[in-house]
């Protein structure tokens, strides 16, 4: 894995065409919510990462683990029902493994983005089959070693291998049986998210 440092203008960016992708896809988020959901997590993600993009362009922190921490911090205060927390969690632990470190190496990015993946399990009380995004987050930092694009390759075919599961967790579970069919939004956000940070480092 060639080693790229990462400032925190670099996290700016991702937050910013996080932002975008949330907005250009959230009528389909929000589609996928209706039929196993509440129908809302494509407005109530656009609302967060809008108030995320506002934040990091008003004032750009001045760190990439101080960018993710503030992201995550906006999201909890922003977003509801469980993307708010599960966003704000993987954020703000990805930024507090991060520290107050400059630049970041592709190594410690993946480090960060682990701690944060295992905090929003332990959140959650999730694992990969429940068909939560963790079914996208966690393919995904294993796939980071690879770089950025299989990152996101790895996010996308994760959140469409939701798709025949039962879901196991949130309020999907309730469902049952009738939550196979379709593809698990809070997976299909978590893939904008890789899609996003491959697109910036391109």
């Amino acid at each position: 894995m060639p080693e790229t440092a990462l400032d925190a203008a670099f996290f700016v960016r991702w937050m910013t065409e996080v932002a975008a992708a949330v907005d250009r896809e959230a009528g389909h988020l929000t589609d996928l919510d209706s039929a196993i959901g509440d129908a809302d997590h494509g407005s109530n993600l656009r609302r967060g990462f809008t108030a995320v993009r506002t934040l990091v362009e008003k004032e750009p922190p001045a760190t990439p683990g101080a960018v993710l921490m503030a992201a995550g911090r906006t999201l909890v205060s922003t977003v509801g029902g469980a993307s708010g927390p599960l966003y704000g969690t993987l954020l703000r632990r990805t930024g507090k493994t991060l520290g107050d470190a400059e630049r970041v190496g592709l190594e410690q990015l993946r480090d960060g983005l682990r701690a944060g993946v295992d905090a929003v399990g332990q959140l959650g009380g999730s694992a990969p089959g429940d068909k939560t995004m963790l079914d996208a987050l966690d393919p995904a930092v294993t796939a980071l070693a690879d770089g950025f694009a299989a990152a996101a390759e790895a996010a996308g075919q994760g959140a469409r291998a939701t798709v025949p599961l039962q879901a196991r967790k949130g309020r999907a579970s309730y469902l049952g049986e009738r939550s196979i069919g379709h593809e698990d939004p809070g997976a299909a956000s978590s893939a904008l998210l890789f899609a996003a940070l491959a697109e910036v480092a391109r």
